[in-house]
């Protein structure tokens, strides 16, 4: 374990309950009459409630890893369970959100949000002011009937955003959202995130190759390493909510994240 980081044994906030348990995950896929080992001996627990972030260079498997969470890709050994029942295909308990936003552009703000609850045992006027309330959370009430091409990238992953946490997922998978996305965007998109977490408490994995957004977001920091993907680290953000993003104690801590990232 690197000295420069505190890590802990003990993965997730006490007396949460564990909601997500990855076992020796392992992943291989065939290559030129070979074979590739993408990850290996993937071993952790996510709490419920729990922000988890887990931060590696390009090319560590962060996001096969979190396609086998979804359920999307199966592991070749090892084994993915939710609540004690293992995972064998996607799930409405594990919502993804990828880099680019997905929403469907002949729908409106409103429409792409609702999407999700289509066929859904609900009367249309609850299904009315559901909608209308996360288009509320997001900072969108004024933007229901705009088109996907008519609000800005910011804009469209609070939508994605809305789009998922309307079905009340249990975990939230969240693979590099909001890398595409200038700097003001991207701050008011993790400010946004961290608000609607604490509000809703849902789990989140959040993948990620920044380093500062790791260390703004986390409970917790899964640090890995390529070739194949192993998770070198787990490292407790111990640093009280909210986090000023220009406080020595941030700053510091994020210097030695990379620091240890470049070991």
């Amino acid at each position: 374990m690197s000295s420069h980081l505190k890590a802990v044994a003990l993965p997730g906030r006490k007396g949460k309950g564990k909601i997500l348990e990855i076992e020796r995950l392992q992943k291989v896929f065939p290559m030129d009459g070979g074979f590739l080992p993408v990850l290996e001996e993937i071993t952790f627990l996510a709490e419920s409630g729990e922000l988890i972030c887990i931060l590696g260079r390009s090319g560590c498997g962060k996001s096969t890893l979190l396609k086998i969470l979804a359920g999307f890709v199966p592991p070749s050994f090892g084994k993915v369970l939710i609540k004690g029942t293992p995972v064998k295909s996607p799930g409405p308990d594990r919502c993804v959100i990828f880099q680019e936003d997905a929403l469907f552009p002949w729908l409106s703000v409103r429409e792409n949000i609702a999407f999700g609850l289509t066929g859904r045992d609900q009367s249309k006027k609850s299904r009315t002011l559901e909608v209308e309330r996360f288009l509320e959370l997001v900072g969108l009430g004024e933007f229901g009937d705009y088109l996907p091409h008519e609000i800005s990238g910011g804009m469209k992953q609070r939508v994605a955003l809305a789009r998922v946490l309307i079905l009340k997922p249990e975990v939230l998978l969240m693979d590099e959202p909001f890398a595409s996305l200038d700097a003001q965007s991207r701050e008011e998109m993790q400010n946004l995130l961290l608000t609607l977490w604490q509000e809703l408490a849902h789990t989140i994995l959040f993948v990620t190759h920044d380093v500062n957004e790791a260390v703004i977001l986390a409970d917790r920091i899964l640090l890995m390493s390529k070739n194949p993907g192993r998770i070198r680290e787990e490292i407790r953000v111990d640093l009280p909510r909210p986090r000023s993003r220009d406080s020595s104690a941030l700053l510091n801590f994020s210097r030695r994240l990379y620091e240890a990232l470049r070991d």
